[in-house]
């Protein structure tokens, strides 16, 4: 597998880091990881997260994962990721059948703008 560079025009491997409150947070770098605060996000149902980021346009790639912080039960799951000018709105959801979300999650991500 070959990978074409020559439509990247810069790539930034230094992560930031960063912790919601109120489920937003603002990181300003290319890729980085946030811990939410602590969630109980019943099973079945939906946390909005909004990360603010400079380098997000409305036609951005953001490419997001998310995994358990210090929550023990619960199974988050990326749904949809939205982006606009200046940030992007991602849907986490509980995929778990009974189980609420019991503590912070993380959710990493990676913002990709192709010219």
């Amino acid at each position: 597998m070959s990978v074409n560079t020559s439509k990247f025009t810069e790539v930034d491997v230094t992560p930031g880091t960063g912790t919601s409150t109120a489920g937003a947070a603002t990181v300003n770098t290319q890729s980085g990881l946030v811990t939410t605060e602590a969630l109980a996000t019943a099973a079945a149902a939906t946390y909005t997260f909004t990360l603010t980021n400079s380098l997000i346009n409305a036609s951005s790639v953001v490419l997001v994962t998310v995994g358990k912080g210090t929550a023990t039960a619960g199974e988050p799951a990326v749904h949809f990721v939205t982006p606009a000018a200046g940030s992007a709105v991602i849907l986490i959801r509980n995929d778990a059948a009974a189980a609420a979300l019991n503590g912070t999650i993380k959710i990493g991500f990676l913002v990709m703008n192709v010219t």
